[in-house]
This record gives C-alpha cells, sequence and structure tokens, in this order.
C-alpha cells in the first residue's frame, strides 16, 4: 500500500513582522491561485491565536494537501516561487512542509518506529571497542 498518496501534507509558516503593505495584498491576491492545481487549501491563516506555552508574537498558516508530494510540487512550483519574495521579503517568517497521518491514527500506532529510531541512534552513539 502507497501511503504517501493516502497520507495528507500540510505547508506550515509563522509570521512574524509582517509589512501589511501593497507586496503582501498581492500575495494574497495570487495565492490561492497557486494551491488550486494542487489541491491545496488553507485549514489555518491567522486566526485567533491563544498560546498555550512559550511565546506566540505572530501569525500561524496552514495549509492542507493530499499529500507530501503534492505540497512540494506546490512550494517549488513557477506559480509560487514567483510571489515568494512578495512574501519573504515583507515579513519575517519560518515555513515547513510536514506529513501528516492517516485518518484513524493514533499517537500509539507510531510508537514502534519511534522506539526502534531511539534504539537505532543510542547504538550509533555507543563508542565502537
Amino acid at each position: 500500500m502507497d501511503t504517501q498518496t493516502q497520507t495528507p501534507a500540510y505547508a506550515v509558516a509563522y509570521l512574524r513582522d509582517v509589512d501589511f503593505g501593497d507586496k503582501i495584498v498581492d500575495y494574497l491576491q495570487r495565492i490561492d491561485a497557486t494551491l488550486a492545481p494542487f489541491g491545496g487549501r488553507f485549514l489555518v491563516h491567522g486566526g485567533k491565536l491563544v498560546p498555550a506555552e512559550g511565546t506566540w508574537d505572530g501569525d500561524l498558516v496552514v495549509i492542507a494537501f493530499p499529500d507530501l508530494t503534492a505540497v512540494q510540487s506546490w512550494y517549488d512550483s513557477p506559480g509560487y516561487q514567483e510571489i515568494l519574495p512578495l512574501r519573504t521579503t515583507n515579513s519575517t517568517s519560518i515555513a515547513a512542509m510536514v506529513e501528516g497521518v492517516p485518518a484513524g491514527y493514533r499517537a500509539v500506532d507510531g510508537l514502534a518506529d519511534l522506539l526502534q529510531q531511539s534504539a537505532q541512534a543510542q547504538a550509533q552513539a555507543q563508542p565502537q571497542p
């Protein structure tokens, strides 16, 4: 089974110090057209944020895609790359693409993999005799 095509993925950005001028307006007017061919849709777009831990001094953006290939293809697309500087030169931001989990996923479902990865990392960190 190919889980990548069945597992959603997300573009996540944390924006601070946004210079809300003509260039950001242009970016916002054009981004939806870049998302559509890749099945992207906004889940969070600067909505009210209630901090639970740490300092949050910016806006969160989360865009859902059908899978990791789709989000990577969108980000690298000529249409998005053309407007990207409108955001990056007019805000302080960090962004990432992250694979989600399939419907019905529970934390315990990934536990065996996490334990195996931890054991491998510990074994590699051990000095060899």
